[in-house]
Parts: structure tokens; C-alpha cells; sequence
């Protein structure tokens, strides 16, 4: 029978639907017909596929080929089921062996060459196809490192797609996905040894870390707020198993996983989006399919906003909600996607438009300044435990011959044993809470 179908799997948000690929061919017209609420890029997989199926030696088939993507109810997006039709199409005409597809994930975009390229969001993909009862996958090889995070999946990885049919007629064995216990990779950070003077800046950071307070701080340029908050990542205990692995899903279905990675995420991310940054670029969203935001990127990390006055009002008025429930919920008419976005926010700013504030010629006068600070709301403002006003660093401080600064693993140290305290204290208690933020 001229039919055949394989499975892959398509995104919304973190989570993975299964996706059955079906692939017919009938009498009638040579044309190539693809159904099944496909976004333009996956509609023009008929052109890529066709084009690597020659290009890989393979006659297209004649006659009428129907390409059906079940559910038909949902909406699908991106290139990495290209492999799963072409497998399925090719099955169809007997080439590969229909049985070798039962079971199997198939994942890649194909080039026209027949070339299987990477493609975003392989880790939480394989996830779902594990939590779908499958236990076997074909991913870009490019792709291999980041599978191999996942347990429970015996995972190959392909470079081209006659390299994919040879694995499914059992010519050829694939390179394997293999999870083996790696350190976590060295992660140069700014060290709090940089910050020179403001000890009551450093305290207050060292308690927000302890916390998980989120921060306001406020001061003249050159005080040292980027270099505080930028160092505060270096403080925070790293994430664990389960924090990681939400953490690199996200990074994943962002693009922004060094390519070969096999390393899970330990250390807590940082984001600093500029303050032109737009709503879908700080919460998510944007064309379908639908990306993860600045704040999500910060899941289980830093999210820090510098000169914050500047940033829209609606923007900064956004981040109301992630900072109350965790997570950010993005609907569209056509679908709705859920991303984690529990995150430390550190704000900051300076004093008035012109910068001085009260520790110099400052030429604002004080409607302007109100004005000025008075862009962020009291809601936005209320969820914020600390506020900080610093002064500029005095050149005494920057000449002394004093000893230097302390450095972030002494504070990781005591954060940690902060941290510890407080997750036996709320425990104990019977609460789910873990940090005195979430008390």
C-alpha cells in the first residue's frame, strides 16, 4: 500500500506535542500536497524535502503525494519535521522499511543538498517524545550533545538523510547519544573582588542573593550598579537537576546552546535587555512559533533591567505578573504557550535625567526628578524587597592600599549556608517555600 507514517514532534512553548507525519501516494497529477495546519516554514518543506531526496540519488515518486501532519487541529511551526517526511514518503514507495519507523523520533531540517541541519529546542523535543511512551530517536548530529541530556532515550545522530536511510534499512549504525558524567563547565564571571568600596551596596547584595530578594538600586553613573549586579550570578548556588534542566530547554528552544553542548546549565543565567527592549522581546511571544523573553531566558537566574526609567512603562509594568506567579502565559488566537520565569530582578537607576542627582551640579529641578523615578509603577515597586541609594566611590577608596575586596566565593560560601537555612526553616514548617522572597 502507497501509504506509510513516522513521528516527530512539534513545540509550544516548553511543552512537546507528538506530531504523526502520514505520507500517501496516489494516482492523479504529479504535485505534492501538505495538510495539516502548517506554518510557512514547515509549507515549504515540500521544496526542501523533494530537493534532498534527488540530491541523496532518490527518483521522486510520480503521481499525487499527500503529506499529512496529526493532530490536523494543531498548529504546527518550524523545519524540524523534514526528516520525518521524508522518511515517512520514502516508506511509502518501499524504499526504507516501513516497521523501522514505529517508535522512532525523527528530528532535522533538511538542506537541499540532503544535508540534515540543527535545529532549536531538541532537548525538551526528546523529552516529550519520552513522556509519549518512545524510546528511540534521529536527531542532527549537530544536535547530539544537547540529546544527550536526556535519559531514558537511545538517541542517533544523522549528517545527512543517506545516512538516515542507510541507519533505517540496518546498513549503517549512527553515532550514539551517549550521557556520561561531566563537570560542570568552568564559567569565567565577574567576581565581587572587582567592586572597590560601596560595602554597604556589597552587604545589601550579599542578602538579596541569601533571599532571593529582588533589588532597586539607585545612584550616579560610575557608583557601581552594573558591576554589582552584573557579579551577582557569581554569589547564587548553582541549580540543580531539575532547575538545570528547565533552565537548558529554554536556552534550547532560544538557539543560544553552544553547538556540541552536552553540559547541563548548573550556574544561574543573567539577562540584560536593553531598555529599548519591546513587550515581545521581555515576556515572550512574537510570530508563532512562540520564543521565550528576556525574563524567561533569566529563569532560575538574574534578570537585570539598567536604566530602567528609560524602558516603556507598559514594558516594565509586564513583568507585574512573572514576578508574582513564576511564569509567563503568552495567548495568541491560535495557540498558547507557558514559559517559567522565575527570576531575581535587579533594577537600576539613575537619580534624574541628567545623571547627578544630589551629589553634584545637578541641573534637574525636583518636579523633573519625581517625574523621572515616577515612571516605575508602585505595583512594579512593591514586589521589590530591596532599595539602595548609592553614593559615588570616593578617590580615597580607589587609591587605599587597604585589603582587597572580598571575593564571590567567600560570600558563595555563606549565601549557600544562608540558602540551606532557610530551605530547613520553611520546611520544617510544612511550607513549600524555600527562600524568604517566597515567604
Amino acid at each position: 500500500m502507497p501509504y506509510c507514517h513516522s513521528t516527530s514532534v512539534c513545540l509550544s512553548g516548553l511543552r512537546g506535542d507528538r506530531v504523526t507525519v502520514e505520507a500517501h501516494v496516489g494516482n492523479g497529477l504529479p504535485c505534492v500536497a501538505l495538510t495539516g495546519l502548517a506554518d510557512t516554514a514547515l509549507q515549504q518543506a515540500k521544496v526542501r524535502v523533494r530537493s534532498a531526496v534527488e540530491n541523496t540519488g532518490i527518483r521522486w515518486p510520480d503521481g499525487r503525494v499527500v503529506l499529512n501532519l496529526l493532530p490536523a487541529s494543531l498548529p504546527k511551526s518550524g523545519s524540524a519535521c523534514d526528516v520525518a517526511i521524508a522518511a515517512a514518503l520514502l516508506a511509502a514507495v518501499e524504499l526504507v522499511p516501513a516497521r523501522r519507523l514505529r517508535g522512532l523520533v525523527l528530528l532535522g531540517e533538511l538542506g537541499l543538498d540532503g544535508q540534515v541541519r540543527p535545529v532549536r529546542g531538541v532537548l525538551p523535543a526528546l523529552m516529550a517524545g519520552r513522556d509519549h511512551g518512545l524510546s528511540e530517536a534521529v536527531v542532527p548530529a549537530d544536535n547530539l550533545g544537547e540529546a544527550a541530556v536526556v535519559t531514558g532515550m537511545r538517541t542517533h545522530g544523522a549528517r545527512s538523510l543517506s545516512e538516515v536511510l542507510a541507519f533505517l534499512r540496518g546498513e549503517v549504525e549512527l553515532e550514539r547519544a551517549e550521557p556520561a558524567p561531566a563537570p560542570p563547565a568552568p564559567v569565567d564571571l565577574p567576581d565581587m573582588a572587582d567592586v572597590i568600596g560601596q560595602e554597604a551596596a556589597r552587604r545589601a547584595i550579599e542578602v538579596a542573593a541569601a533571599g532571593g530578594h529582588h533589588v532597586f538600586m539607585v545612584g550616579p553613573p560610575g557608583a557601581g550598579k552594573t558591576m554589582l549586579a552584573e557579579r551577582l550570578p557569581s554569589i547564587l548556588p548553582p541549580l540543580g537537576d531539575a532547575a538545570a534542566l528547565e533552565t537548558t530547554a529554554l536556552h534550547s528552544i532560544a538557539g543560544m546552546l553552544p553547538t556540541g553542548s552536552s553540559v547541563l546549565l548548573r550556574h544561574p543565567p543573567f539577562s540584560a535587555p536593553h531598555h529599548s527592549a519591546t513587550m515581545p522581546a521581555m515576556v515572550g511571544g512574537g510570530t508563532y512559533p512562540l520564543r521565550p523573553g528576556a525574563v524567561s531566558l533569566a529563569h532560575n537566574g538574574v534578570l537585570f533591567l539598567d536604566e530602567c526609567p528609560e524602558a516603556r512603562r507598559e514594558v516594565l509594568d509586564s513583568l507585574r505578573q512573572p514576578l508574582e506567579r513564576g511564569e509567563v502565559l503568552i495567548s495568541r488566537s491560535r495557540s498558547t504557550a507557558r514559559f517559567p520565569a522565575r527570576v531575581q530582578l535587579v533594577l537600576a537607576a539613575n537619580p534624574c535625567p541628567c545623571g547627578v542627582g544630589g551629589h553634584g551640579a545637578c541641573t534637574c529641578t525636583p518636579m523633573q526628578r519625581r517625574r523621572y523615578l515616577g515612571r516605575l509603577s508602585g505595583p512594579l515597586l512593591d514586589r521589590v524587597d530591596i532599595r539602595l541609594e548609592m553614593a559615588p566611590v570616593s578617590a580615597w577608596a580607589l587609591l587605599s592600599d587597604d585589603a582587597a575586596p572580598e571575593a564571590s566565593g567567600a560570600i558563595a560560601a555563606r549565601v549557600r549556608r544562608a540558602r540551606d537555612a532557610a530551605t530547613e526553616r520553611w520546611s520544617a514548617a510544612g511550607t513549600p517555600w524555600r527562600t524568604n522572597s517566597e515567604a
